[in-house]
């Protein structure tokens, strides 16, 4: 990060700002005293876990650096180069939805086909009673299908591992994600959750989906990969990091709709779960490209139906319509809709506790190397074969209900009533759900006026045995998602209860099973609005929508109560910096100006300064922004200082780059910086001043760096609280904060600290003041810390 905490020496000339020290309450603090004794410095780390890569990571800039190249390149813009530059926002926007659309239809219909072919041949081993062979060939199908995903994902993209979600929502508050969105990155993601959910592995293809998205997006918006791009003059509109920001956003949602196929779902979603930032602007381009993926999955369907798709021409999304069953309700249905959110609450949470565990010991068997990360895979891989193979043995078979329209036992394919190793006339019921595509399973267990169709043993080894590979399986080193597991887990408790109180009930145990899934997706990942929609787009029946927003508050509500929910957690295991919506309570207690004084010194440069001296300060800091401070007006007293901005560290290394230097220390004019630079030149990042080559005589030139100098960076004065600050520092989504002295004059520096991400922190800041806290407060935080600190702890170990 560019964190100004760095360890590396800080240049000669620097301010200092001290502060005293003293133990005192922090309710009780004086002004003339600090508010309680540190630890020398501020720290943090630069590192974190992107996808299943240790990398390096940077803040982005997502404010508007208003230089002088900026505001002239605002003022030259034309009417026609405005009109440009909106449609091909929305251009952009359109060609993320169709992309999105296509390449989930392709994928859709690829596991479908795959795993329906792999069912149709285990079936037939089954039926000839050849028990042995059918086992071999299921756990030698699904470990080939493993090996390709996870060998793709180990060698050429690690950052396509896992569903990619928290990445983007940290990449969305501020933290550049290193080689998240890159071409390898998209392709590998693209086949290896084909492999992964073809494999029957619990894990689904929505994560991905969103991540595929967001990868559209990005190289759409810098017209393709680093190394192979388009020079099209419109796109350098795009050259920014917060237009890139708005397309990803877009990417994002269009991922959640080709899914669920629910576009306002899709909409909410980046907007509840992933977007720190939003206006009205960016909703309408989200609606439009979740629009757009809609209009391509119902081509797709049609195209489907007339059965040209393959074996299972269905496209593999998850369609639940129920519109034409008939909700109605009772005073008897409160106590157990209330009982599935509470149920719902309880085992999210208990959910994410344990996936947590699990993911800690996974960090440090994938710490051993490529090998270990492919071993685990194969062994979880195994090990459902196994499991999704000989349990169904274990179910009674069910005879076929003689008044049933439906066909029993179901021909092979897609269907309820499976066959499996049951005579004619029986059905299978686990077998049922578990030789299934996980769509299908999701269908059967959904289905309605079929109250026998399946038995309280075989609900109860479905829940268990999803629990248990849901959570073994996320984590090892393949594209993988959250979504179906948790809904397969939420809809065997949902029907289970539903089953156990059948007496008591008037709601068909179909919907129970429905409100399950609701219920354990928002008591784990702690979604309301947008899961609320997607349900509802999903059964095509507003009837249920009162139930479904009943269930997903009581869920949530429990489950906060408990721990976070499941992305937050990750992000801490990850060590990526995320920001959360509220600060602490205690950060009231702690100015910002404390906060600045226990960093190193700030490192400030001249308006016109040595070159020497640049490279100097570029090479023995890691900060990313140096303020710039100059003399005072004439008029002032003599040793007056004033800021004159903020200058980025790329900025100066491509002035360096250019070699655009001067033989005598002086101003130069505005036409003298247009013909040497635009603000395209200063959007191009990657350039290290290590690579640019300097002679004696040009390092004791000099550089005008009013030109390129923010001159409108936000800040703010040192009485300010932290909290205020952290509020501030994410709403608007800054990279650097200033923070001023609240008293100016002569011998003052006029900037006493550069707060960035990481020295906002909370458990980065009880680093540098131990005793800030209460110790009730220290309880309850200690435990959400230890997740952040064994993440760098790991990092630092690899």
């Amino acid at each position: 990060m560019e964190d100004s905490s760095s360890s590396s020496p800080p240049a000669a000339a620097a301010v200092v700002v001290d502060g005293g020290e003293g133990e005192l309450d922090p309710e009780s603090n004086s002004l003339q005293q600090p508010l309680l004794k540190r630890s020398p410095t501020l720290t943090s780390s630069h590192y974190a876990m992107v996808g299943a890569k240790v990398s390096h990571i940077e803040s982005l800039d997502y404010e508007i650096n208003e230089n002088d190249l900026f505001k002239h390149d605002w003022r030259s813009r034309s009417s026609t180069e405005v009109l440009q530059y909106i449609f091909l926002k929305w251009t952009l926007a359109f060609l993320v939805g169709l992309l999105t659309g296509v390449t989930a239809s392709l994928i859709n219909l690829a596991i479908e086909n795959i795993a329906g072919i792999k069912m149709l041949y285990l079936a037939r081993f089954v039926k000839d009673q050849r028990y042995i062979t059918g086992f071999v060939y299921l756990a030698g199908v699904n470990l080939a299908l493993t090996t390709v995903a996870a060998s793709l994902c180990v060698v050429f993209a690690p950052t396509a591992a896992g569903p990619g979600i928290p990445e983007i929502k940290a990449y969305l508050n501020g933290v550049d994600t290193p080689n998240m969105f890159g071409v390898s990155t998209l392709v590998v993601k693209i086949i290896g959750s084909i492999g992964s959910v073809s494999a029957g592995l619990d894990l689904g293809k929505e994560g991905p989906l969103v991540h595929i998205g967001a990868c559209f997006a990005s190289l759409l918006g810098q017209g393709g990969s680093e190394n192979y791009r388009l020079r099209w003059k419109w796109l350098r509109y795009f050259k920014n990091d917060r237009d890139r920001r708005d397309l990803i956003t877009c990417g994002a949602s269009s991922g959640v709709c080709a899914a669920f196929r629910s576009p306002v779902g899709g909409v909410l979603f980046a907007l509840e779960e992933v977007a720190t930032w939003w206006r009205s602007a960016l909703l309408w381009r989200t609606f439009f490209s979740t629009a757009v993926v809609v209009v391509v999955l119902r081509g797709f369907i049609e195209y489907c139906n007339s059965g040209r798709c393959g074996l299972f021409g269905r496209g593999g999304l998850i369609l639940f319509d129920v519109s034409d069953v008939t909700v109605t309700y009772h005073v008897n249905d409160l106590l157990p809709v209330a009982l599935v959110g509470v149920l719902g609450g309880l085992l999210g949470s208990l959910y994410n506790y344990v996936l947590h565990k699990i993911l800690r010991v996974y960090s440090l068997i994938n710490e051993r190397g490529r090998m270990a990360k492919l071993l685990l895979s194969l062994a979880v891989s195994l090990f459902t074969s196994v499991c999704l193979y000989c349990l169904p043995f274990l179910a009674p078979c069910t005879p076929c209900d003689p008044s049933s329209e439906t066909i029993c036992p179901t021909p092979e394919g897609s269907g309820n009533f499976k066959q499996f190793n049951c005579p004619n006339g029986y059905y299978n019921d686990l077998a049922s759900l578990l030789y299934a595509t996980n769509d299908d399973a999701v269908r059967n267990i959904f289905s309605t006026s079929t109250p026998n169709e399946f038995r309280s043993i075989s609900l109860l080894i479905f829940f268990a045995l999803y629990c248990v590979l849901g959570l073994v399986t996320f984590g090892i080193a393949v594209p993988s998602g959250l979504f179906l597991p948790i809904i397969l887990m939420g809809s065997a408790y949902g029907r289970l209860l539903a089953l156990a109180l059948r007496s008591f009930i008037h709601i068909d145990q179909g919907l129970y099973a429905v409100l399950g899934a609701a219920a354990l997706m928002s008591g784990s990942m702690r979604m309301t609005v947008s899961l609320c929609v997607i349900f509802l787009e999903l059964t095509n029946n507003l009837l249920l929508l009162p139930i479904t927003m009943f269930v997903l508050l009581i869920a949530k509500t429990v489950g906060d109560s408990f721990n976070p929910s499941i992305y937050e957690i990750i992000l801490e295991l990850k060590g990526l910096p995320f920001l959360e919506a509220s600060p602490e309570p205690w950060m009231r207690n702690l100015t910002v100006g404390e906060l600045a004084a226990a960093k190193p010194r700030i490192v400030s440069l001249r308006g016109i300064e040595r070159v020497a001296r640049v490279v100097d300060v570029l090479k023995h800091t890691s900060h990313n922004g140096f303020p710039v401070v100059d003399q005072g007006a004439p008029s002032s007293p003599a040793g007056t200082t004033e800021l004159h901005g903020l200058v980025l560290r790329a900025h100066l290394v491509a002035v360096l780059s250019k070699k655009w230097f001067l033989k005598e220390r002086r101003r130069t004019a505005e036409w003298e910086v247009r013909a040497a630079f635009t603000s395209v030149d200063l959007a191009e990042k990657g350039q290290k001043v290590e690579h640019v080559k300097l002679t004696e005589e040009e390092m004791d030139m000099y550089v005008d760096l009013h030109p390129f100098t923010n001159t409108t960076p936000y800040t703010v004065v040192e009485s300010m609280s932290v909290a205020k600050a952290v509020v501030l520092f994410r709403q608007v989504g800054l990279r650097h904060l200033l923070v001023i002295p609240k008293y100016q004059g002569a011998g003052i520096s006029p900037v006493v600290g550069i707060l960035t991400r990481q020295d906002l922190r909370a458990h980065n800041i009880l680093g540098a003041f131990p005793h800030l806290a209460n110790k009730r407060g220290e309880e309850g935080r200690s435990k959400k810390g230890e997740v952040g600190k064994s993440a760098e702890s790991c990092v630092g170990r690899k």
